[in-house]
């Protein structure tokens, strides 16, 4: 019987998010959950977050796999992380990425998430052979992908793109991400609205900078601008509001009217969930992952044609009544995509790897 999970994380992205609501549902259903940090260690307010959920947060002061400088770096991390679990008597791991799994010797069944990874970025976002620095960091991530009990993707493209990418045959189990939306009493205001890991090349906020600069609605682009790895967002013409609280966040997807990723990669898009559930009505890039998501409930434009995105923009701004049709189909879908789903799934994954550990050779 599943009793206690050791669960990595980092606090740089949406992974943070997503770890809070599985041990949320997880702390429910009765499970123990130990959370580990990796990489940049948590501020008050996401400690907080983690006490009020009534998880053992761990700050392990461990690399992440794509800010580590070497593949030593990853596989010291991945030991301490087993040993960590051994000394928690974890039932099972959920690491936050297959890049730990091949690394090191677990007494445990691991289930690992894969939310993103350098080697499908590389391929959706650049061309030519990936340099030396990106190409260890695949071949950690191939390695896990091949012996973790099971792998999880967000959505089934980004399944696709990882079979692909590292030639693999293996099953990878589709858990769709959820997010439990709160309420809020902010009014709907003209402008739109953009979020997310602002510095990341694969978000292309680049051209929706440039695609802004005739139009007659404000654009605000809500995230830090900054990465740990050096990368910056310098922008003309969008409103940069920065990194923002969750409930900051709230107020601003439930006060735009339109919500707009040019996204290049994107494993899943928690933003454009967000979004969808305070009713925004969505503009998107056309990749796999998010035809598979908001197919008829979105508007679908080339990921870098800034004349396609502002006959979009325009359209949706000059047409109260369409805009509003557009966010009602997003919210319905947003519905189909909650934490309730995504909690269930997770357990009886879980369930299933414990059950093949115990049953008899």
């Amino acid at each position: 019987m599943l009793k206690r999970i050791f669960l990595t994380t980092d606090t740089v992205g949406g992974v943070w998010r997503y770890s809070l609501e599985l041990a949320k549902g997880l702390i429910e259903h009765h499970i123990e959950v130990v959370l580990a940090v990796l990489g940049p260690a948590p501020g008050p307010l996401q400690r907080r977050e983690a006490a009020a959920l009534g998880a053992t947060l761990v700050v392990t002061d461990l690399s992440l796999d794509w800010l580590a400088e070497t593949a030593q770096d990853i596989e010291y991390a991945a030991r301490a992380i087993a040993a960590m679990a051994r000394r928690f008597a974890a039932d099972t791991v959920h690491l936050h990425t297959p890049s730990l799994v091949g690394q090191a010797d677990w007494p445990m069944p691991v289930v690992t998430v894969a939310h993103s990874c350098v080697g499908t970025w590389w391929h959706a976002v650049r061309t030519g052979a990936m340099p030396a620095d990106l190409v260890w960091r695949a071949e950690t991530m191939a390695s896990g992908i091949d012996l973790a009990d099971i792998v999880i993707a967000p959505t089934q493209a980004f399944a696709d793109a990882l079979r692909t990418c590292y030639g693999t045959a293996r099953t990878i189990e589709v858990v769709h991400n959820g997010h439990t939306m709160t309420a809020t009493t902010a009014r709907r205001g003209k402008h739109i609205l953009t979020a997310g890991r602002l510095w990341d090349e694969g978000k292309n906020v680049a051209t929706l900078d440039t695609a802004a600069a005739g139009w007659d609605w404000p654009v605000l682009a809500a995230g830090p601008t900054e990465g740990p790895n050096g990368t910056r967002l310098f922008a003309h013409n969008v409103i940069l509001l920065g990194a923002l609280s969750e409930s900051e966040m709230t107020e601003q997807y439930a006060s735009a009217s339109i919500f707009v990723s040019l996204a290049r990669y994107e494993p899943f898009g928690l933003a454009v969930l967000e979004a969808a559930q305070a009713g925004c009505a969505l503009v998107l890039s056309d990749i796999p992952t998010f035809r598979e998501l908001w197919d008829r409930a979105a508007t679908f434009v080339p990921a870098h044609d800034s004349r396609a995105v502002t006959a979009a923009v325009e359209a949706l701004s000059r047409d109260p009544a369409t805009r509003e049709r557009r966010g009602e189909a997003a919210r319905r879908r947003a519905a189909t995509y909650n934490v309730r789903r995504m909690v269930e799934a997770t357990r009886r994954i879980h369930d299933r790897a414990l059950a093949v550990a115990g049953a008899p050779a």
